[in-house]
């Protein structure tokens, strides 16, 4: 009978892991941050002290949303009614994760940064050497700041409508980048046309406002200039 209790006792536990990583968002976020640290610890020699560390953090951090995520289940449990001391409490459980996931990104910053810091620099060091390189990371951090800006006012899907314009911002983020990369009057002006009827399309097709595209167009821009001013 005890070890049917004992065993029960850890089928209930591994429920409520199942739940938590099913139905929390964050959590998700936190196991797969937790997978990449463990696969990144396993090409650095790291002392058994900097590992019982980085378990432990990594532990920290899923023990904080699970107790948060319990504590919400159970003040909705109780009442579906607005209560200050219910903000209150949920406020705090939320705090306790955040100062969770702090600490564990100076844990990762200790351990990790000496020995990744010399792989960076020569990263980097490539990255500036090749325009392509950089042109590349453009078109990257455009799209993804284009499909987060969309997500953020909740209008239109991540390759259609909405603000701003995802392909106003690749096409003048292209434009700009040609005009660092040739330095050529000739080229620059076609790259800028040629974006120019990107903006035109997506206006007449009725699928973005002027505002969006004006706005896509200064995103691509703005992020194309910034990063050939740091990099290029």
């Amino acid at each position: 009978m005890r070890v049917r209790k004992l065993i029960d006792s850890f089928n209930y536990a591994f429920e409520g892991i199942i739940y938590a990583f099913k139905s929390q968002r964050n959590m998700k976020i936190h196991f797969i941050c937790a997978v990449l640290i463990l696969s990144l610890s396993l090409f650095f020699d790291l002392t058994r002290l900097e590992i019982v560390i980085l378990m432990l953090t990594i532990s920290l951090v899923i023990i904080a949303e699970m107790i948060n995520t319990s504590i919400e289940m159970t003040i909705d449990l109780i009442t579906d009614q607005y209560h200050i001391f219910a903000k209150i409490a949920k406020n705090v459980a939320a705090g306790a994760v955040l100062i969770a996931a702090i600490n564990s990104i100076f844990v990762a910053y200790f351990i990790f940064f000496q020995r990744i810091n010399p792989y960076a620099q020569l990263v980097l060091h490539r990255v500036r050497q090749s325009p392509t390189h950089i042109t590349f990371i453009i078109l990257i951090v455009v799209i993804f700041t284009t499909i987060g800006l969309k997500a953020y006012f909740r209008k239109g899907t991540p390759l259609k409508g909405g603000m701003p314009s995802g392909h106003a911002a690749v096409a003048f983020s292209l434009a700009t980048a040609m005009t660092f990369i040739s330095e050529n009057m000739f080229i620059s002006t076609l790259a800028v046309l040629m974006a120019l009827l990107v903006c035109q399309s997506r206006i007449e097709g009725k699928i973005h406002s002027f505002l969006e595209v004006l706005a896509g167009a200064f995103i691509g821009i703005f992020i194309a200039v910034l990063f050939f001013q740091l990099f290029g």
